[in-house]
Order: structure tokens, then sequence, then C-alpha cells
């Protein structure tokens, strides 16, 4: 094979993953910075499609429900904070009660149980950081930047514009 078009390492482990390869890359950064777990719930929640819903005639309401799930900090823990909460007693309520649909949760919970499964066929180590603390929550937004390379910013001081880094 011609070398120019020989895959690298993270390319060969890219290939394994059954993701779009920007979502590969964030799952191998939390291998690396001890976030798996939280990734694993992040990556599959970003391969679906978001299980919480705005409907036309009650936008207002499903916003306000859906600001108990959100993290000032970043919008990647709003799906983390979510999943924790989904599995509580009186779901169907719960869902009804949260704009959340039953069909989007139910896939986001299956690609997830893939992904886990994924990850134990290739003997990855589980791994956990709580992003409540700040070693955490850097170590997740630096697995999660490895795949989001495409969407890094630069502030130019003189006019406070951003531009593509």
């Amino acid at each position: 094979m011609d070398d120019e078009r020989a895959l690298t390492p993270v390319g060969r482990e890219l290939a394994r993953l059954p993701l779009d390869p920007r979502v590969g890359r964030m799952l191998l950064g939390a291998r690396s910075e001890g976030c798996l777990e939280q990734m694993l719930v992040i990556a599959a929640a970003l391969s679906v499609q978001d299980p919480r819903e705005r409907p036309l005639e009650k936008q207002a309401a499903a916003d306000q429900r859906h600001a108990k799930f959100a993290d000032e900090r970043s919008d990647f823990l709003a799906f983390l904070k979510l999943w924790q909460v989904q599995d509580q007693p009186g779901l169907r309520r719960f869902r009804r009660e949260n704009f959340l649909s039953v069909a989007r949760l139910r896939e986001w919970k299956d690609v997830h149980r893939q992904l886990r499964e994924t990850v134990g066929e290739l003997d990855w180590k589980p791994s956990s950081a709580d992003p409540g603390k700040p070693e955490g929550f850097r170590a997740l937004h630096r697995a999660l930047l490895a795949g989001l390379l495409g969407n890094v910013g630069m502030k130019k001081d003189e006019d406070s514009a951003y531009t593509g880094a």
C-alpha cells in the first residue's frame, strides 16, 4: 500500500469504532484523559437526535423544564445531568413533564450500550472523572476538544471578533 494512504495508529483505532470519526476521536481522548464513562454518555448523545423536545405551542414551558439540566459551564454537561435522572421512578410522567422523547431516550440508551460493548471488546479500561471537580471538568473538555478541532475559535483582542483557529 502507498505510504501516503496508510492509516495512522489513531486512524486504525478510529476505524474500529462505529461512530463519526470526530465523536470517535473524543472517545480516544477520553480514554487518555481518564473520563471514558462520561464520554460514552456524551458520544451516544451526539450520535442520536436530541431527546429534548420543544413543541411549538409549549416552547417556553419546555425551555423552563430543560433549564434544570443545563450547566452554565458547558452544554455537554447537560447530557450527563439528563442521563443521571432519566431512569428515576415514575419515568413516563417524568418524560412527559420534562418534554423528553421516549423514543430518542431509548435510542440514546441503545447507542450507549453498543458503545460500552465495543470499547469492552477493544479492552479499553473503564475510567471516570468527576466533571463537578476542576480536574475532571478539564479532562472531559480536553477529550471533547480532540474531536471538535474544527469548532475552535480565537478571539481577536482588537475588535473582540472570533475567527476560526
